[in-house]
């Protein structure tokens, strides 16, 4: 309209936020409740969601936040088994579990910066399965399992392509279980901008065997490299590695910042550090 004045958000292209309806439950039964209403979400740390909202890529009638929800927060560890709440930050993960799982806590230090590992959370980020995101390789390579309101899902079903899970309409991520293995390590190649790994290896040695996730390369999400885990499991050293041929190329993620074939040579390159580092 002719006169119209535009308020400095506007001016510089910012999205306002338009209105919805907020709910902020205290327990796990009243957030299901909650999320009944059609056009519902949850809401957990709000580090993908807040921002797709302004740009109106997602429209929710109602946000459902999951930040008060106690039973859903804190960390501990049962023999071998470390679980931690799904509403529970990066921050406090990264504190909580620096002697329980050393590989955990330091995957959980170095998502994005001081501000996204104070609000964002590991149900979240699991729950929202971003292509590039630490979480899922770390939970995969760790014989993860994902809680929920209804149902216990192990990773390797969970996990079902870029941005794609196992979670029906409706279900929360309360928890996630991981083994604790006898050695482990996250390498991760940063892409600076963003904090996002460009490509990323969790390797995780276990008395049975070798597991090895990887995050940021694939256009699929996150997966497991098979080959490297068979070539480990019978003999864990970096040396093992040299004779895999490098993942084919063509299923990786192209852009700006790297090409398909560049993502795939960092696998293998991301995978020998991480066993180096065990």
């Amino acid at each position: 309209m002719a006169g119209a004045q535009l308020g400095p958000a506007a001016s510089i292209g910012i999205e306002k936020m338009y209105d919805f309806e907020f709910d902020r439950p205290t327990s796990i039964q009243a957030a299901v409740d909650s999320l009944k209403t059609e056009e519902a979400l949850a809401f957990s740390g709000g580090q993908t969601l807040m921002p797709t909202m302004k740009q109106r890529l997602a429209m929710p009638s109602k946000v459902v936040s999951l930040s008060a929800i106690e039973e859903m927060k804190g960390v501990r560890v049962e023999g071998s088994e470390l679980w931690i709440g799904g509403a529970t930050t990066h921050a406090t993960v990264m504190r909580e579990t620096a002697e329980s799982y050393p590989a955990i806590s330091s995957l959980a230090g170095r998502i994005g910066d001081p501000s996204v590992r104070s609000r964002g959370t590991i149900g979240g980020s699991v729950a929202n399965n971003d292509p590039s995101a630490c979480y899922p390789a770390g939970t995969l390579a760790s014989k993860g399992v994902i809680v929920t309101d209804r149902r216990e899902i192990p990773a390797d079903e969970f996990f079902q392509g870029m941005f794609m899970t196992a979670l029906e309409e409706g279900e929360i991520v309360t928890a996630v279980k991981m083994q604790i293995p006898d050695a482990a390590h996250y390498a991760k190649f940063i892409q600076p901008a963003s904090r996002f790994p460009l490509t990323a290896v969790f390797v995780a040695r276990y008395g049975d065997g070798v597991r090895v996730a990887v995050t940021g390369a694939s256009e699929s999400g996150v997966f497991r490299w098979t080959e490297a885990e068979e070539a480990l499991s019978g003999n864990f050293s970096a040396e093992a590695v040299d004779g895999l041929a490098t993942p084919d190329g063509s299923g990786m993620i192209s852009d700006l910042h790297g090409t398909g074939d560049y993502r795939a040579h960092l696998v293998k390159v991301m995978t020998k550090r991480a066993v180096a580092a065990c």
